[in-house]
């Protein structure tokens, strides 16, 4: 199959960060210090040859890009300081604006005033949102599902016409992929066990974080490691979003909604306030080690890098501004404001997920997918 070259290429990925790659030589070192490397994938030597050559569908359709977790190793031997693990975050952005078929994505990764301004805009939309369905009662807005108005009708086609954008890149991503990925129709592949190692032991268990990429940063006690970190925040993400989905069901089935009469060691509670504390512990982490710039990975940071991390920081402290509240022996004044912003915050960080730096957790599961995707047996193979 025909490859057509794009000369512009290298051009088109520096809008998207820094990429120093025209000083690479292709010595190989990179590739030689990177954990991931295997005999079939060579990270990240084959994605800087991809940039170098103008091949930007064989780049897209790379499932390695994605298994990279930045860890900096092959920026800090690189003899060239080319910073390949920098060029790598950066293709990463390239590709989640390539595979978003709105637009949206680009514009929130190489414009710094449009990401601004659409930040901006919706927050004040959400808050203004929460303020008129709810007004004085703001504060009840967690356990309501009263919102069955206009205004809600038209926010919920909105929110549909997002989430159908995000799934529409995805599918552009596996369709790219599965170009390149292919295995005979007679081979029988295990689907479900693929799917058990991307999810639960890649992406919710983090086996090859902490174990090879780990092991090659300095020492540190496990709480302070990359991967806890990086853990701490999906874990406390997920958390809070299960937490939050299942008050809502017990709302719509009639049962108590979590009021300030439900002690902390209810298990709903119990996990919200677990997963609150894991999420603000590890954006903390995150957004002090990007001030302080400590490490290779955390160096060069884009506005999309820190408006992730602060909304996520946000949500989580206006959540625990809002869980106080309920045990204090009156219900304060500013509790009305704190629920409008933390649902505007938490709404703003669920719309924005398919075109910001929150889209690599989905496409990063895709490619360890087919990563792990792998015939059930080799006389399978022998026989295809």
């Amino acid at each position: 199959m025909s490859v057509r070259a794009n000369p512009n290429l290298l051009l088109e990925m520096k809008k998207y960060g820094k990429v120093n790659i025209e000083s690479c030589f292709n010595c190989g070192n990179c590739t030689a210090v990177c954990p991931l490397t295997t005999d079939n994938e060579s990270f990240p030597r084959r994605m800087i040859r991809f940039a170098q050559l103008g091949l930007q569908q064989p780049l897209l359709s790379s499932k390695e890009l994605w298994m990279c977790y930045n860890c900096g190793e092959c920026t800090e031997t690189c003899p060239r300081q080319a910073d390949p693990g920098e060029y790598m975050a950066t293709a990463r952005r390239y590709a989640i604006a390539h595979y978003d078929r709105t637009g949206l994505a680009k514009l929130l990764y190489t414009s710094p005033g449009f990401s601004i301004f659409l930040l901006t805009l919706l927050a004040v939309l959400f808050g203004w949102f929460m303020y008129t369905t709810h007004g004085p009662m703001a504060g009840d807005a967690l356990s309501s599902i009263d919102f069955i108005t206009p205004e809600a009708a038209h926010l919920a086609i909105f929110i549909i016409l997002i989430v159908l954008g995000g799934l529409w890149g995805t599918v552009t991503m596996v369709a790219q992929i599965s170009k390149v990925n292919k295995f005979p129709k007679e081979v029988r592949l295990n689907w479900l066990g693929a799917l058990w190692e991307a999810v639960g032991i890649e992406a919710l268990g983090q086996k090859r974080y902490r174990g090879d990429c780990e092991s090659y940063t300095k020492p540190q006690p496990w709480y302070l490691q990359k991967w806890f970190v990086h853990a701490s925040i999906m874990w406390g993400f997920l958390g809070l979003m299960a937490a939050s989905l299942i008050d809502l069901v017990f709302n719509i089935a009639g049962i108590k909604s979590l009021g300030s009469s439900v002690p902390i060691w209810y298990p709903v509670r119990l996990l919200g306030t677990i997963a609150g504390l894991l999420l603000l512990y590890g954006t903390t982490i995150a957004l002090t080690r990007r001030i302080r710039k400590t490490n290779e990975s955390t160096n060069h940071s884009t506005l999309s890098d820190w408006a992730f991390l602060i909304l996520l920081w946000l949500s989580g402290v206006s959540g625990f501004g809002l869980e106080i509240s309920l045990y204090l022996p009156e219900e304060p004044i500013w509790i009305n404001w704190i629920s409008i912003f933390h649902i505007a915050v938490a709404m703003e960080l669920v719309i924005l997920a398919p075109f910001t730096k929150f889209a690599h957790a989905f496409y990063r599961t895709v490619a360890l997918y087919f990563h792990a995707l792998k015939p059930i047996s080799a006389s399978d193979v022998e026989d295809g």
